[in-house]
């Protein structure tokens, strides 16, 4: 076996297959903090539009929020087979401050003003979000203890939250014109511009300087080579189960929670539009609790599936009470928080899908799994929407309500029944991890 990480200096290239460190070192967990922070640092410059559609409505003549946002997705998702390439072929000091520094100017090209610079620069900025998650699950799974995988994972996902809400907050109490703080929007750009380029510079600093996972990578550029990674991780069909499975259980909370639940318990449950949305907010902030709280007993335990599996079924659980249990019946809260807390075994299919492929397609491996999740939510929402539509001029009963969530349901039911069928990829459960090219 090739020696483990944590016995090489940091800046010499390792040979192929090298294993994880045994233990938890400080620089490589820095590193794997600036990027969980560029994460953070992203879904807040994700989530500022939402706050400033007046503004820009305003400036650009007319509210094009839904087409800037669905280019960014399209963008995010393309992008998302393209970063895990460039980080197994380059490796994370060459690729992922780079893309801090794109958010950085597509913040800066947002700034201009007009409205093709706004769709320029968000979509710039999707070219480099891409690399926050993917680049953060890359580092902990090549430069940490692999024993903690599966919480370091889910730290990542629950700094992302709390950069969707940093996002928000804030940015509001800056521009609110009824404040006292007055900031016009463009400034608000400037400056997540500036902490972008700050980003950028520390990553650069801190990350090790290695050229990537296998030393095949770094041959002549050529088609096959770029689609070798690929052919490695789409033919391995635990990469599609556990795509397929995170995608099932992301999108109960992506578009069941996060879009559909406010209105669901508005005119559904007809709450009051404040009583409905504070609900509507305790899924994801139990996603901020289950996240890093699943994926640390998954670590505890050595084991994916046990806790992937209860997960699941404390989702379809929560899932059904919402949806057919009047409201009141449990107490205030409890059954959004049961649910988002659950929604994270959604991040534990992210660490199997690394773990069941060879060490030198990490990179690639994360990147098939977020376009896996992508897809599955852009089959799933264009769906859910369609069954939204009131059958007569006015708002949905709850029955059409609680039929439009039916695919939501059945998505759980069969992501239950894959993660029966995966590999088991924990350390206390499985053969050794699949081996890299050049020892196989």
């Amino acid at each position: 076996m090739s020696p483990a990480i944590d016995k090489t200096p940091a800046a010499v290239p390792q040979p192929e297959g090298v294993a994880p460190p045994n233990d938890l070192k400080p620089v490589f967990f820095l590193a794997w903090l600036l990027c969980a922070i560029f994460y953070f640092y992203q879904y807040a410059v994700r989530s500022a539009p939402g706050v400033m559609q007046e503004e820009l409505t305003v400036a650009w003549g007319g509210n094009h929020i839904g087409a800037m946002i669905s280019a960014y997705y399209v963008a995010y998702a393309v992008m998302a087979l393209v970063a895990g390439v460039l980080l197994d072929r380059y490796g994370a000091h060459r690729t992922i401050p780079y893309g801090i520094a794109v958010v950085g100017i597509g913040c800066l090209v947002f700034a201009q003003g007009g409205e093709a610079a706004g769709m320029a620069g968000f979509v710039l900025q999707a070219l480099g979000a891409i690399f926050a998650f993917i680049g953060s699950s890359y580092v902990a799974a090549r430069y940490l203890p692999s024993r903690m995988l599966a919480i370091f994972v889910g730290f990542t996902q629950c700094l992302g939250m709390a950069g969707a809400a940093f996002g928000s907050k804030p940015v509001h109490m800056a521009i609110d014109p009824a404040g006292s703080f007055h900031v016009p929007w463009q400034t608000i750009w400037i400056a997540f511009a500036v902490m972008g380029f700050v980003l950028a510079v520390a990553t650069w600093i801190v990350m090790p300087k290695e050229k990537g996972d296998s030393a095949s990578h770094h041959g002549p550029l050529s088609v096959a080579s770029i689609l070798l990674p690929f052919r490695i991780v789409f033919g391995n069909p635990q990469s599609w189960l556990a795509g397929i499975i995170g995608g099932l259980l992301f999108v109960p909370t992506t578009i069941g929670a996060l879009v559909w639940a406010t209105a669901f318990l508005h005119d559904g449950e007809h709450m009051s539009m404040a009583e409905a949305a504070s609900d509507a907010s305790m899924v994801p902030i139990g996603w901020v609790i289950g996240c890093p709280l699943l994926g640390d007993i998954s670590d505890r335990i050595g084991r994916r599936k046990p806790v992937l599996i209860g997960g699941a079924l404390v989702m379809l659980a929560a899932g059904l009470a919402a949806m057919y249990v009047p409201a009141g019946t449990f107490p205030r809260y409890s059954v959004a928080l049961v649910l988002g807390i659950a929604s994270g075994a959604a991040m534990i299919p992210f660490s199997m899908i690394k773990e069941a492929n060879p060490s030198e397609v990490k990179g690639t491996a994360a990147g098939v799994m977020n376009f896996l999740v992508f897809l599955t939510t852009g089959i799933m929402s264009p769906l859910i929407s369609r069954l939204m539509v009131p059958s007569r001029e006015a708002t949905l009963t709850l029955p059409e309500f609680q039929h439009a969530f039916l695919p939501l349901v059945f998505g759980v039911v069969v992501a239950i029944l894959l993660s029966i069928i995966i590999r088991e990829t924990g350390h206390e459960g499985h053969a050794p991890a699949a081996p890299s090219r050049a020892s196989a």
